[in-house]
């Protein structure tokens, strides 16, 4: 099931996608803030929380200062929620580089899904053998948040849905919160059962607020159409 059930929408809820790993990309920038922001999901009843900062050619973070900066994060924090490292790969040729030399921080419990990105504009050139070559090293591509992508139609989901791709929802497309139209594409992309996994791409503490409140409502809403 992608939701609990409407009753406790956010209640032992898993928050797949976040940049609240302070200090390492264009997400929180401070370590208090990362705390406030988990204390926040506390109230919320929100169990697990993975931290998925960018690495980019622009933000070009290793692994080992990820790592290393999550385990004063986990030190900071000594609250229930448990937190995970994973990260979001800017598909560009950074990442092939790191593709290629098996560098990559693995979303999910299983270890074998990498969260992936593109340009909201344009695809990265080569976009399909990207996917494929991920795929070739036994990991399952996981899309992050499809529905903003504004070159993407209908048929380009469904073509990368049928070529295995998975789905990543960013919930605060349900509340309108990236414009109508990545609204509109949530809602079909929902619709259609393409997404697999949800999550907040929190970057502030203004995002809580605006994710943990409006984005529930609008999807609690939706349900029970």
């Amino acid at each position: 099931m992608l939701f609990p059930k409407i009753s406790s929408l956010l209640t032992g809820f898993t928050d797949h996608h976040s940049h609240i790993l302070p200090g390492v990309d264009d997400g929180v920038k401070k370590m208090e803030v990362s705390l406030k922001v988990l204390e926040r999901y506390e109230q919320l009843g929100i169990a697990e929380v993975w931290c998925t900062p960018h690495i980019m050619e622009d933000i070009p973070n290793t692994t080992e200062k990820l790592q290393v900066r999550f385990a004063e994060l986990c030190e900071a924090y000594q609250g229930p929620i448990k937190l995970h490292l994973a990260a979001e790969y800017m598909m560009d040729a950074l990442f092939e580089e790191r593709l290629e030399q098996g560098d990559l921080m693995k979303l999910g419990n299983a270890g074998n899904q990498v969260l992936v990105e593109t340009s909201y504009f344009t695809p990265p050139m080569d976009m399909d053998g990207i996917l494929r070559r991920i795929k070739q090293k036994g990991l399952y591509p996981m899309l992050a948040h499809p529905e903003r992508y504004v070159y993407m139609n209908q048929k380009r989901y469904t073509e990368l849905k049928d070529n295995g791709i998975r789905f990543q929802l960013n919930l605060s497309s349900l509340a309108g919160a990236y414009g109508s139209e990545a609204k509109d594409k949530a809602l079909w992309i929902l619709k259609k059962e393409y997404y697999n996994l949800v999550g907040s791409d929190l970057h502030s503490l203004r995002n809580a607020d605006y994710w943990s409140t409006r984005a529930p409502r609008a999807l609690k809403k939706l349900l029970q159409q």
